[in-house]
């Protein structure tokens, strides 16, 4: 055994360990991705040292190249690295599962509630509009600052607001790929220290061909297989495998797909989306909630794979591929068009169905007002401006 062997085996543990830890980090995470991340590091890198400062630091840049949710593809990534395959399994499920449970029982409650005259509902729409707002501007600082890529994240708005549907945003998001490789180049400094290669690179090109294989598959076989959990595996992987640029970006791919369906109505889609903001976790466990208002707990089961999917077959799929990866210029060029694409996606959403559906009247919009003020400039945590939005319209239809 080599050295660089050696050292590999040394950070080797047992699925048990890498699943508890993971249902730890699940039951009280709050706060969203960039939290996450931060939670991920004082568990795993200071506390249990299982990985050193770099590797993390390299392991988090990766999986923000790649489409899905970042903070459960970091977990994902460690599990891999503590006890293999398995090991990034029970990470995966030991994050997600509280949330995606406690979707799930949201999501009957919800089924038994009178959605149409409760005051706690419009109150939970409302919190909706605030915290897009909040994620819409975030991310247009980061990924639209410049003037190409603030110009890509209009027009992709413009367009998608005139040509709705999920095949619109994503031929959105490849036009805007292709333009920013045209239009920009960018470079990354070398990382120093590398994410080990536990994956070997055959395993990888297999794994991200499958990746592609299913997302061009998937749509075609659903046209022949008359099947409702067929339709809602397909439509939940293309989502998992197309959201740039945060969570948050999933709620218009998601809204297209299942909306129109009749899966589920627009105020319990927007009412789950709520939710998802107050429970600890993922914020892709929205699935489960879906999947249980449309289908009960199979579709939970099919939705919640689906749409996690992807982010198995990319991070284990890019692992050998890193290095040469992010030395590319035209990639990180794209990769850049993109996310200012799916600011535009994101703002549209933040219009139709959020603004449109919620924002009715003046008071309305001004209990919007402060939601985000208390999210954007008092720092509060998206639960808890939740909690308050669905107490306050509670209230406000009680004595209103």
């Amino acid at each position: 055994m080599t050295a660089k062997n050696r050292r590999a085996g040394d950070r080797r543990g047992s699925v048990f360990e890498v699943g508890i830890t993971a249902l730890r980090l699940g039951l009280t995470s709050f706060g969203g991705p960039v939290a996450h991340l931060g939670y991920f590091y004082e568990e795993y890198v200071k506390r249990k040292k299982w990985i050193d400062d770099k590797t993390y630091a390299d392991l988090v840049a990766l999986c923000q190249f790649l489409p899905g949710p970042a903070s459960s593809q970091v977990g994902i990534g460690i599990g891999l690295m503590r006890a293999g395959v398995w090991g990034a399994l029970a990470a995966w499920l030991g994050f997600t599962l509280p949330s995606a449970v406690a979707l799930s029982l949201v999501a009957v409650w919800l089924q038994h509630a009178s959605l149409g005259e409760a005051g706690w509902m419009h109150g939970l729409l409302l919190a909706a509009v605030a915290v897009v707002a909040q994620a819409v501007w975030e991310m247009a600082r980061k990924f639209a600052a410049g003037r190409l890529e603030a110009t890509l994240a209009v027009a992709a708005a413009i367009a998608v607001l005139l040509m709705p549907g999920a095949w619109s945003q994503v031929t959105v998001i490849a036009i805007a790929g292709a333009i920013g490789a045209i239009g920009r180049r960018k470079t990354l400094e070398p990382s120093l220290v590398g994410i080990p290669p536990f994956i070997r690179r055959s395993t990888g090109f297999l794994l991200l061909s499958l990746f592609a294989v299913l997302l061009v598959a998937l749509p075609l076989a659903r046209a022949w297989v008359h099947s409702p959990l067929w339709a809602l595996f397909d439509s939940f992987y293309r989502a998992g495998a197309l959201v740039f640029g945060g969570g948050h970006v999933v709620l218009p791919l998601l809204e297209a797909e299942v909306v129109p369906q009749g899966w589920v109505t627009a105020d319990q889609f927007l009412a789950g989306y709520s939710a998802a903001q107050a429970v600890p976790g993922p914020l892709f466990t929205f699935a489960a909630y879906i999947g249980m208002a449309a289908f009960g707990w199979k579709g939970t089961l099919v939705a919640t794979a689906a749409i996690f999917l992807p982010s198995f077959l990319l991070v284990l799929g890019a692992f050998p591929f890193w290095h040469w990866l992010r030395r590319q210029p035209r990639f990180q060029a794209a990769l850049a068009g993109i996310n200012a694409a799916v600011v535009g996606i994101l703002l549209a959403a933040l219009y139709d169905p959020i603004w449109t559906k919620a924002v009715n009247e003046l008071a309305d919009f001004a209990f919007v007002l402060v939601a985000f003020l208390l999210l954007a400039v008092w720092k509060w945590p998206a639960w808890a401006v939740v909690l308050v939005s669905f107490v306050g319209g509670w209230l406000r239809a009680l004595f209103g």
